[in-house]
Formats: C-alpha cells, sequence, structure tokens
C-alpha cells in the first residue's frame, strides 16, 4: 500500500474508532463531523437528519459550524424538489454518488436552488449519501452526509471511502436511535394526541431536551414547543415533567 493509502485508511480507520465507542448521537455529531470531512476531503460538511414527509427540512449540523441559516434552509426547501442529488438521498438508494454523475455542470447552474443555496456555499461539487439511521419518536429516519468543495470533482477513491463510512454510520445511528418497542395499548388520553405529538412525547419521556427532540424529529425547536403545547391539555397536565410520566405510565382511565 502506497503512503496515501495508508493516509487514507488511517483517516476511515479514526471514524471507525469513534462510532464503536460512542454512547450519545448529540455528543458523537459535533466529533464526526471534521474525521468525515478529512476522510473524504472538502470544504465543508452537511449532517442532515430526515423525518417524515419529503420536502419537510430541519436544521442541519454543518461544518463550518455557521454554513447554513434559516433564509439559506428556506431556499432550499422551496427549490431542493428540482435537483437530482436531494431526491437521490431522500426518496432513492442514499448510496454515495457525486453530483456530476447525475448532471452536468451547466445543468447544475441552471437550478434555481444553485444560485441561492449552492453558489454562496461555493459548493461547485458534492460527494452525498443517506443511509437510514434507526428511529425517532417511533418514526424512521434517515441521514444525508454531503461533502462540498470549491475546486476540483472527487474522485472514485472518494466514492469508495464514502461507500466504507455508510454502513458503518447506518450501523452506529441504529444502535444509538433503536427501533421502538412493540405496541401498547394506549389510554384514553393518550389516544387523542396526533402522532407527530406522540413522537415528541415518546423523546420527552426518555429525557431529551427539546433541542435534542429538534434535531431526532427535523424539526425546529419552537414546532418541538407547539406540539408540547397542544399535547398537554389532550393527556391533562400542566408541564414537561407531568407530561414525561403520564405518557410512561401507559393505559389509564
Amino acid at each position: 500500500m502506497t503512503t496515501a493509502g495508508e493516509a487514507a485508511l488511517r483517516r476511515v480507520l479514526a471514524v471507525f474508532d469513534l462510532l464503536i465507542d460512542a454512547v450519545d448521537e448529540g455528543e458523537l455529531v459535533p466529533a464526526l463531523l471534521p474525521l468525515l470531512l478529512r476522510a473524504m476531503p472538502g470544504d465543508s460538511v452537511v449532517w442532515a437528519p430526515h423525518v417524515g414527509p419529503v420536502g419537510s427540512f430541519a436544521m442541519p449540523r454543518t461544518l463550518p459550524a455557521d454554513l447554513v441559516d434559516q433564509e439559506r434552509l428556506d431556499a432550499f426547501a422551496r427549490g431542493a424538489g428540482a435537483d437530482p442529488l436531494v431526491r437521490h438521498t431522500t426518496t432513492g438508494s442514499g448510496t454515495p454518488v457525486r453530483r456530476s454523475d447525475l448532471q452536468s455542470r451547466a445543468a447544475f447552474h441552471r437550478l434555481v436552488v444553485y444560485g441561492e443555496v449552492y453558489r454562496p456555499l461555493r459548493a461547485e461539487h458534492q460527494l452525498a449519501m443517506a443511509f437510514p439511521a434507526g428511529y425517532a419518536g417511533g418514526v424512521p429516519r434517515r441521514i444525508c452526509v454531503c461533502v462540498n468543495r470549491d475546486g476540483g470533482d472527487f474522485r472514485d477513491a472518494d466514492v469508495e471511502t464514502a461507500a466504507m463510512l455508510r454502513a458503518r454510520l447506518g450501523r452506529a445511528l441504529d444502535r444509538l436511535a433503536p427501533s421502538p418497542s412493540p405496541p401498547r395499548r394506549p389510554s384514553p388520553a393518550q389516544a387523542r394526541v396526533t402522532r407527530r405529538e406522540a413522537a415528541v412525547l415518546s423523546l420527552l419521556a426518555r429525557g431529551l431536551t427539546n433541542e435534542q427532540i429538534a434535531h431526532r424529529l427535523a424539526i425546529s425547536p419552537r414546532t418541538v414547543d407547539k406540539h408540547l403545547e397542544h399535547a398537554y391539555p389532550k393527556l391533562r397536565v400542566c408541564g414537561r415533567v407531568e407530561a414525561a410520566n403520564a405518557w410512561l405510565a401507559g393505559p389509564r382511565g
């Protein structure tokens, strides 16, 4: 193996080691992003959980940390439906792929979302993948990882590295967000909450903060607050602690 090959393997193994020791997704992702950016060299990386209907996007985790703001996220959501790379990662197989494998550079530049989002990010070349990542509040979840470059497209070796990482990432995230327990008969109060309110309450009962719930469900913390406000009267409770206890209590009159 060449010196360059050995260095690339060490970068991949560093990701593997981190995933093996991970016990909490909230602590894992900030440490993981710089390792991913070294394993698949680029200028920036985006980690975007996706839960629920296609077309609903929450604020992703990025490196650099301030890469995306709400205005840019809104622009992305408006134009994402016309983007073949987004379709591949949200409704397609999610296997690692370069943007140049899906469309020409001229076609990329004609996308509205290119001018509003990608060009300001200097994302002229992209390598993206997606993988199942367990459950959030009982709802299956998928995570998209996208590495961006300004100059020079990604090599075949980068795509191969992404394929190795994808399998390990999926297994690790599935372990950290396992499938839900078999359903139990809800109490009359529990039966009145909506599916999304139930997802929020399930994560609340596990001790997650509003910010952590928002990341898991791909919604904003403000939306988490709204779901809880609507659920409280249905459960006949007045706050977070009572709501969590009521949700854990199971069937009652």
